[in-house]
C-alpha cells in the first residue's frame, strides 16, 4: 500500500517535470509507471537468484530498490532534456 503512494508521489514529480522541460507529462508519467513495474518484477527475479525463495523480506526489499532505480533512471533522462524558457523579447508588442 506504501508503494503505491510512493509511485504516486513520484509521478507527479515527474510529471512536474516534464512540463518544466516542455514535454507531455502524461507520457511521461506512464513511462514511469511502465518502468517501476518491470524494474520490480525484474528485481524480483534476480532477488531469487541472490537470495532465494527462503528470504522473503530481502527478496522485496531488492526488488523495491530495483523499482526506485527505474524512477532515478527516469528522472535522470528527464534532467538531461533542455528546459522550456519563455523569453519575454519574444512577448514585445502582443497583449496577453
Amino acid at each position: 500500500m506504501l508503494e503505491i503512494f510512493a509511485l504516486i508521489f513520484l509521478t507527479r514529480k515527474i510529471g512536474a517535470l516534464a512540463i518544466r522541460k516542455g514535454l507531455k507529462p502524461r507520457s511521461w508519467k506512464a513511462y514511469t509507471i511502465i518502468a517501476w513495474i518491470a524494474a520490480e518484477f525484474l528485481g524480483i527475479m534476480m532477488g531469487q537468484a541472490f537470495f532465494g525463495n527462503d528470504n522473503l523480506l530481502g527478496l522485496f526489499l531488492f526488488a523495491l530498490v530495483c523499482a526506485f532505480g527505474s524512477y532515478l533512471l527516469i528522472d535522470y533522462v528527464l534532467q538531461q532534456k533542455p528546459d522550456v524558457h519563455d523569453d519575454d523579447i519574444k512577448n514585445i508588442g502582443t497583449y496577453l
